[in-house]
This record gives structure tokens, C-alpha cells and sequence, in this order.
């Protein structure tokens, strides 16, 4: 008998199942330490706001409608050419609708006009679920929607809804000085009322633009819309709109128009077009 040939065979069941046994412990204890961390790490979180929001920018500046490109362009005479426009719009007042703002235990009476922030308890509190002002679109006058189906683009004045985006219990600080408000926004700063203003990006489009009316309350952000407390504890919430209705535009010519909200703790940044502001390429033709 060869006994160099027989051990290997009775020794292997062994070894194998030693291998077996250390690879079992070993990723058991990997997956141990993995959903310890995990949990630890859970622990630190809140249910209510992001643990880093500390490096939130600045809330966007959102408006309907808007494309890729940030250009609209359209002739008054083709109903064609702006009906997506109008379907965009029509499409986001939809929520709006006071028959989506009834029920008295999601939402409430914030008022007409511009007032401080709505105290609503703590973001981390037991106050739970947070009501929600209404919205009413006809605020927004002939930009509502309401009245006039193509929003003004049918009469070449057409109406862009913009919103600030939503940021965790954000408060969106009105300026305190002029120092940094243009010259020709300064009458819109108001108190409780954090103030948009729209002019000529290009010098050459200087008295281009017309006459440019701010519908909504305060004709900007009021604050006793503020703060969002998220989709948690805030899933009604309606952000406060603005309706921009550009009256007396330059017909047949290119624009650009830039869009800017003014406020002490609102900031641009020229890496993010949208931060605090937005560009817009309009043009109408009426031929």
C-alpha cells in the first residue's frame, strides 16, 4: 500500500472544512461590522432634514415655461407655436386649484398680504404633520390662467410663473439695505417680501423690454410661506408664486432677459445660472 497516496485523501474532508468554517466566520464578521456601521451611522440621521445641509446653496430660481436651451420663441399669429407654452402652464396651476386646498386639517389661511414667517413649531418637534397655506392662482390676476387660457401669449404679453426652489427650513432673509439692489428695484423692497426684479441682460436690449408687472402677493416671496419643513412633516405645501407678465416687449428681435430675487442670505454663483436668478431668450413674432 502507498501511504503518500491515502493521507491526502483522508485528511482533505478535514481541510475543507476547516476552509469552509474560517470563510464563514470571516464574512459573518464582515457583514457584522458592515450593518453595525450602518446603524451607527443611521443613528446620526435625521428623518426631517439632510445631516449636511449646511452646504445647501442658495434656493434656484424656477419659472414656467422653460426649455432646454432657456429660449422661448414664438408668433403671436400660430396658435401652434406657443401651445406647449400654455399646456406647460396650465399643466402647474393645475395644483393650484382652490378644490385641492379645502380640507381645514392640510391647510390654512396664510392671508393676502406679505407677513412674517408662520411659526409652526420646531423642524425636530412633536408637532407633527405641518399645515400648508393656500394658494389661491387668482392672486396671479390675468397671469392665473382663470381668465385667459393662453396666459397673454396669444396678445404677445406673455406671463412665466417662477417659484424659489424648496430648501429644509430654509428662511429666506429680505434685504436690509439698497447697497446691492439695483437702482430701478429699489421701490419694489418691501418688508416680509423677498423682491424679484427683471431687466435687459444686453446692453443693447436697453428699453427693449417694456413695462414688466409682478403679480402675487407683494408682487414677490412672502414670507409667511416659509419654512418648508419637507415632504415629511410638509406634504401639502404650496411654494408662493410669482407671475411675470412682460407687457410691452420689443417684437421680432432676440432678448435676453435675466430675472434676479434679492435678498441678505441669496446668493449667485456664475457656475449655477439658476442660483438665486435665471436667463431667459425671448422672442415674439408677429409677421
Amino acid at each position: 500500500m502507498n501511504l503518500s497516496q491515502e493521507i491526502p485523501l483522508s485528511v482533505a474532508p478535514v481541510s475543507r472544512a476547516k476552509i469552509i468554517a474560517f470563510y464563514v466566520i470571516f464574512y459573518g464578521c464582515l457583514a457584522g461590522i458592515f450593518i453595525g456601521t450602518i446603524q451607527a451611522l443611521l443613528l446620526t440621521l435625521s428623518n426631517y432634514k439632510p445631516t449636511w445641509q449646511d452646504r445647501v446653496a442658495p434656493p434656484g430660481l424656477s419659472h414656467t415655461p422653460r426649455s432646454d436651451k432657456a429660449e422661448v420663441a414664438f408668433n403671436v399669429n400660430d396658435l401652434e407655436s406657443f401651445l406647449p407654452y400654455t399646456k406647460a402652464l396650465k399643466d402647474f396651476m393645475a395644483k393650484y386649484d382652490e378644490q385641492w386646498q379645502t380640507d381645514k386639517m392640510k391647510f390654512e389661511d396664510c392671508g393676502e398680504e406679505a407677513q412674517e414667517y408662520k411659526n409652526r413649531g420646531d423642524l425636530e418637534s412633536d408637532v407633527g404633520i405641518r399645515k400648508a397655506c393656500r394658494f389661491s392662482r387668482s392672486w396671479l390676476g390675468p397671469c392665473s390662467g382663470l381668465d385667459d387660457p393662453y396666459f397673454g401669449f396669444k396678445e404677445g404679453k406673455p406671463c412665466f410663473i417662477v417659484k424659489l426652489n424648496r430648501i429644509v427650513n430654509f428662511r429666506p432673509k429680505p434685504p436690509t439695505s439698497n447697497e446691492s439692489i439695483p437702482d430701478e428695484a429699489q421701490p419694489k423692497v418691501q418688508p416680509n417680501v423677498i423682491p424679484i426684479f427683471c431687466t435687459n441682460r444686453r446692453e443693447e436690449d436697453a428699453g427693449k423690454v417694456g413695462e414688466v408687472k409682478y403679480l402675487g402677493i407683494g408682487g414677490g416671496f412672502p414670507m409667511q410661506y416659509y419654512p418648508y419643513y419637507g415632504k415629511l412633516l410638509h406634504p401639502h405645501y404650496l411654494q408662493p408664486l410669482v407671475a411675470i407678465q412682460f407687457a410691452n416687449l420689443t417684437m421680432n428681435t432676440e432678448l435676453r432677459i435675466e430675472c434676479k430675487v434679492y435678498g441678505d442670505n441669496i446668493d449667485y454663483s456664475e457656475k449655477d445660472r439658476f442660483q438665486g436668478r435665471f436667463d431667459l431668450k425671448l422672442t415674439i413674432t408677429n409677421l
